[in-house]
C-alpha cells in the first residue's frame, strides 16, 4: 500500500482523471484507490441525471476498490439529498476527513491531473499521459501527486490541530482567516482579484520554520499555516492561521505573531487587480 511521508496533515491531496468514456477512467481510479493507504473520497461526473442513480450504482466501482466515501456530480446536480453544489463545495466538505480526493472527469476544474487515451488540455497540470486506464503507473502518479499543493480549507487545519498528540491539554484553538478585500473605502475603486505567486521551496521552509518556533512556546501545543496561490477573486480567503493552545491568551498570541511574521518573512508575491488597473505589490 502507498502512504507517502507527509511534512504535514494539514489538507487533501486531490487529483482528477479525465479522458473519452472509453477510455477505462474508472479502471485507473480503481487502481490509484486501490494502492493508498489512508483515507480517499471519489467523485465521479456523470453525464446523466442523478436521479437516475440514486442508489450510487455509477460509483459502486469506487467502492469496492476501497473509497470511504463516493460522490457523483451531474451539472450542478449531486446524487445525495441537499442542495445544489459544485465540485469545489465538495473538495471543501471533503478536506478536514480525507487524505486524498480522487475525480473522475472534470477536466475543466483545475487540480493536478492525469489524462487517459486523449491528447486534450484539461485546466489542471498534467501529471501524466497514458493510452488507457490499465496502463497507469500508480506509483510514479502518487509520487508526483505527493510533490503537489494540497487542498486546504481553515476546516481542515482545524481538524488537524485537534489531532495533536497534546489536544487532551489543550483549551482553545484560535483561527485567523485573511481575504481578499473589495474596497477600503466607499469611494475606492473596486478589486476584483488578487494573484499570488511564491518561492515555493523557500516559503515552504520559511512557514515550517515559524508553525515549529511558535509551537514550541509554552501553553502553544500546535501551529498550522496556510497561503494560498494563484487567482483569489474579491471575498475569498487568501490565508489562515490556526492555533492549538492551553489557553486564549496563548492562542491568541500566538495566531497574531504567526500572521504578522507570515507577511514579514515568507516570499510572496501579491498582483493586484482593480476595475482600473493592475499592479504588484511586494508582500514579503
Amino acid at each position: 500500500m502507498y502512504k507517502p511521508e507527509r511534512l504535514v496533515d494539514s489538507g487533501m491531496y486531490t487529483l482528477a482523471v479525465t479522458g473519452p468514456s472509453d477510455a477505462g477512467k474508472t479502471t485507473a481510479v480503481e487502481r490509484l484507490v486501490e494502492r493508498i493507504d489512508a483515507p480517499v473520497a471519489t467523485v465521479k461526473h456523470l453525464t446523466h441525471s442523478p436521479a437516475i442513480d440514486t442508489e450510487g450504482k455509477d460509483t459502486a466501482r469506487h467502492r469496492e476498490a476501497g473509497a470511504a466515501v463516493t460522490y457523483g456530480l451531474y451539472e450542478h446536480r449531486w446524487f445525495a439529498t441537499g442542495a445544489e453544489r459544485s465540485i469545489e463545495d465538495i473538495l471543501d466538505t471533503l478536506a478536514p476527513k480525507y487524505e486524498y480526493a480522487i475525480l473522475e472527469g472534470f477536466a475543466d476544474v483545475a487540480v493536478p491531473t492525469v489524462v487517459v487515451g486523449s491528447e486534450t488540455e484539461p485546466a489542471g497540470e498534467v501529471l501524466a499521459r497514458y493510452e488507457t486506464g490499465k496502463a497507469i503507473d500508480v506509483e510514479a502518479v502518487l509520487d508526483a501527486l505527493a510533490e503537489t499543493e494540497e487542498h486546504v480549507t481553515l476546516e481542515s487545519l482545524v481538524a488537524a490541530v485537534k489531532e495533536t498528540p497534546a489536544a487532551d491539554r489543550a483549551g482553545a484553538i484560535a483561527t485567523f482567516t485573511g481575504r481578499v478585500r473589495r474596497r477600503d473605502g466607499p469611494e475606492d475603486t473596486p478589486t476584483e482579484h488578487l494573484v499570488f505567486e511564491r518561492y515555493d521551496e523557500v516559503a515552504t521552509e520559511r512557514l515550517r520554520t515559524i508553525e515549529g518556533e511558535i509551537a514550541s512556546r509554552d501553553g502553544v501545543h500546535a501551529v498550522r499555516t496556510h497561503h494560498r496561490t494563484g487567482v483569489i477573486n474579491a471575498g475569498e480567503d487568501i490565508v489562515f492561521v490556526v492555533v492549538l493552545a492551553g489557553h486564549r491568551e496563548e492562542a491568541f498570541q500566538a495566531v497574531e505573531d504567526g500572521i504578522d511574521r507570515l507577511k514579514e518573512e515568507v516570499p510572496i508575491f501579491k498582483k493586484e487587480v482593480t476595475v482600473d488597473d493592475a499592479f504588484w505589490r511586494h508582500e514579503a
